[in-house]
């Protein structure tokens, strides 16, 4: 993403947080002058559009400029992983052995999500951008950190039974997204007038 400018992101990064949506057209604009469409920026248009009940005109202009620059190629679609962190898969399968093996000992459900994340936060990642490289991290992983590993994730159980839910939580849930383009063809085409 070389010509990704240092600003784009960190933008989209600070409307987030502060919930104060970016505009679509300043998200378009911010495409079309640095080429790409990143996986936040598309998130925060589908976001606005979803939020909203009726877009005005201004923004659906800036969708169809959008559509036009990614069907001619003038705007890239990065895609959202180029990469795995590996320690995710085996903190999760070892998440899933322990959790197995306490809810056969104990009635109660263990959120395996929560007690992964516990782990993760308290493991070094291991990022590979290859399946060799992901081979790699996860043999390295065995002979250096599977001890580490167990242990975090026992950790993260023992947390979890010392304080299983936090009111008023709203866990993160996963999105399904189809192509990009077909969504944003229908998007276009169920906010254009009859």
């Amino acid at each position: 993403m070389g010509n990704l400018r240092k600003s784009t992101i960190p933008r989209l990064l600070n409307s987030q947080a502060t919930n104060k949506p970016m505009s679509i057209q300043k998200i378009v604009e911010n495409a079309l002058q640095d080429g790409y469409l990143t996986p936040i920026m598309e998130e925060e248009v589908g976001r606005i559009c979803e939020s909203a009940s009726d877009l005005p005109t201004e923004e659906y202009m800036a969708l169809d400029r959008l559509m036009g620059a990614l069907l001619a190629g003038e705007v890239k679609a990065t895609p959202r992983k180029q990469f795995i962190n590996v320690m995710e898969e085996l903190v999760l399968s070892e998440a899933i052995t322990q959790v197995a093996q306490q809810e056969s000992k104990k009635s109660s459900q263990l959120d395996i999500g929560d007690i992964a994340a516990y782990a993760l936060n308290r493991l070094p990642p291991l990022y590979a951008t290859s399946h060799e490289g992901a081979d790699y991290q996860r043999q390295r992983a065995k002979e250096e950190l599977q001890t580490l590993i167990t242990q975090q994730v026992t950790e993260g159980i023992q947390r979890y039974f010392e304080c299983p839910t936090i009111p008023n939580r709203r866990p993160i849930e996963q999105q399904q997204r189809s192509d990009l383009l077909e969504s944003m063809t229908d998007m276009l085409k169920s906010l254009a007038p009859d």
